[in-house]
């Protein structure tokens, strides 16, 4: 049911408050809501199961021991649309928090492009994501909803931090490739969410799916990058010497995500238009865009020791080799804790261990002085930037943050952002003030070092 005269009844709901990722981003949800200088006025809590989304609203608010704010509950389900139809019509923002993707997902996506609602969410399956692009995107462009994908950890780090690294270089300077490594900190165990796995099993299942899409796509807009492409000759494992880690490389969503930001901007090198952008707005869009320049871009997964990269290889082929059979995957998601090593398990980590850990994201840039140089047939980089994004946990805290701070933007700066259609995080949020958010709520940006030399 629309609600009267077509005004949505509340700013955002949050669809998935009662899982473990959801509560978090219930309670950094909360710290905005009725804020004076937020425009967070009215949220709702969506799910199956109404006394769930109780406790974890309960959970929420259990640091500040305040009385339980007054909050709907809304009960819908992946398997009644029109239950979903029927939230989304209700809200102008959903954040869906149920995963994994490529099994709840597309429903939820759906029910926003039909109801006019925008979208984000946390995923990091390239399958989902670029299956939604190619099935939602020009009805979500004829809707009006604006859908984004990836608004965590997967991949804003990755995409906002190439950018950061980018605009380091000042003409002539020019940038040719940027490595990133994500090193994972703590005082105790890492311990990561059990979806998270769940989701990089099935990923090996659905691997020929994902084939075979991007086979029926157009091909993508070849990149303009000085120089030529970085050599992927060498071994398995990297020594950064100047970083302190040894390092794999690490196959994420974040790279895929990034190569089609890039892709778009060499298309369209000022961005997306947005709905009704002031003058302002329009130049410092062209701006920003203006200083970003492609770049190859590689993601790493780093340890301090060779044995913790070891550890990660070895997680890497249990996956690999058993997550292409039906027993196989049973095997893996019956027993995650076993074929992880201990990174995984079903209850997820505790309190203690998601407050005692954090996250650092190196991104090692490598390009030239003066870009005349690669004309002149030098194919060497001679200089070299380091720049760091630094944050508490990814995936409890650090997630939370960034998606509500990427619906505060959507809510607040709704006008100059893209009409509709579904995009990358980057594409949207690139131009925004969404770096200084974060940087305002505990995820650091830093240059780290800039010189005309480097040696690994």
């Amino acid at each position: 049911m629309q609600p009267i005269n077509n005004k949505p009844l509340y700013d955002l709901i949050i669809f998935g408050a009662s899982g473990f990722t959801g509560k978090y981003v219930v309670r950094e949800t909360l710290k905005f809501l009725n804020v004076p200088s937020s425009p967070l006025k009215s949220i709702a809590l969506a799910g199956r199961t109404p006394s769930k989304l109780s406790q974890s609203l309960q959970w929420a608010i259990r640091p500040n021991k305040g009385p339980l704010p007054d909050i709907p509950i809304l009960t819908a389900n992946t398997s009644d649309p029109s239950s979903l139809v029927e939230i989304c019509s209700q809200t102008s923002l959903l954040l869906n928090c149920v995963g994994p993707y490529r099994l709840h997902g597309e429903p939820i996506v759906a029910a926003c492009a039909a109801a006019g609602c925008d979208y984000l969410d946390i995923s990091g399956e390239p399958e989902f994501m670029e299956r939604m692009e190619e099935k939602y995107h020009d009805r979500a462009v004829e809707s009006g909803t604006l859908m984004v994908s990836a608004c965590g950890f997967d991949s804003v780090p990755a995409e906002l931090g190439l950018m950061f690294n980018s605009r380091q270089w000042v003409e002539p300077a020019v940038v040719n490739s940027v490595e990133a490594y994500v090193s994972l900190e703590s005082e105790k165990r890492i311990v990561a969410n059990f979806a998270m796995y769940e989701s990089t099993v099935l990923g090996v299942a659905n691997a020929k799916q994902l084939r075979k899409l991007r086979r029926s796509r157009p091909r993508k807009t070849r990149l303009a990058i000085p120089g030529s492409r970085p050599s992927k000759e060498g071994s398995t494992i990297e020594h950064q010497k100047k970083l302190g880690l040894w390092a794999v490389k690490l196959p994420s969503a974040d790279a895929t995500i990034v190569k089609r930001t890039l892709s778009i901007i060499t298309e369209k090198p000022s961005g997306l238009p947005g709905v009704n952008e002031s003058a302002d707005a329009i130049a410092k869009r062209e701006a920003f865009w203006s200083s970003v320049k492609p770049a190859h871009f590689g993601m790493n997964l780093g340890s301090k020791s060779p044995l913790g990269i070891l550890r990660i290889i070895l997680v890497g082929i249990f996956i690999g080799l058993l997550g292409n059979t039906g027993f196989g995957r049973w095997l893996l998601l019956t027993f995650p804790s076993i074929f992880s090593l201990g990174y995984f398990r079903k209850k997820g980590p505790s309190e203690e261990e998601v407050e005692r850990a954090s996250f650092k994201m190196w991104f090692v840039g490598k390009g030239f002085s003066n870009e005349s140089n690669t004309s002149q047939g030098n194919t060497i980089p001679d200089m070299e930037v380091i720049t760091r994004i630094s944050g508490p946990e990814i995936g409890y805290i650090t997630t939370p943050i960034i998606l509500v701070q990427c619906a505060l933007v959507v809510l607040s700066q709704r006008n100059n952002l893209p009409k509709g259609g579904v995009y990358t995080p980057g594409i949207v949020f690139g131009p925004t003030d969404l770096q200084e958010k974060l940087e305002k709520n505990g995820i650091s940006f830093d240059v780290i070092s800039k010189g005309n030399t480097f040696s690994n």
